[in-house]
Order: C-alpha cells, then structure tokens, then sequence
C-alpha cells in the first residue's frame, strides 16, 4: 500500500517546516459582513473556516509568534492580548 504524502506548514514561531498534524491551527473566523468584525482562536481540529496560520504544540512558540506579530501579519488583524492569554491556556490545557 502506498504511503500518503504529509502536508507541510511553517510555524510562525519557530519558522520550521512540520507534518500539518504535528502543528496547532490559529484561525481568524468571519462573523458577519462587517470587515471589522471576525474572531480569533485555536483549532484544534483543523476543520474551522477562515484564514489559518500555524504554530507548534508548545507555548514558547506562540509567544515568539506573538513577540514578533507574526501571527497578526498572517491573519491580516490585529491580536488583542487577552486573545494571546486565552489561547495559551487553550494550549497548555489541550497539551
């Protein structure tokens, strides 16, 4: 049987190349017409619409991403800190 081919993303933290299973989705969801409005959060699934960037499972990752605004470049918005403080909860509690 043939072995599939993983897909490969870069984390913004780290800006390595990992497996697209090996990484955390961060993703910006659309809530209404109104270009202003939208929401940003983990997904852990990988199954969310809306625009999505990458880090690795570890808080030292999101924080580079977030010291740098990687993460803000990427979504094309700005990341309030309590979003950053919620999602790395999110993260140390799905580890």
């Amino acid at each position: 049987m043939r072995t599939r081919k993983q897909p490969q993303r870069k984390c913004m933290g780290c800006n390595e190349m990992f497996d697209k299973k090996d990484l955390v989705r961060v993703v910006k969801t659309k809530l209404s017409d109104d270009p202003e409005a939208y929401e940003i959060s983990l997904d852990l699934t990988g199954k969310k619409a809306g625009r999505g960037a990458y880090v690795c499972r570890n808080a030292d990752c999101l924080q580079k991403a977030r010291k740098a605004r990687r993460l803000e470049r990427a979504l094309e918005c700005r990341i309030p800190d309590e979003v950053y403080d919620r999602m790395e909860r999110e993260m140390e509690a799905g580890a």
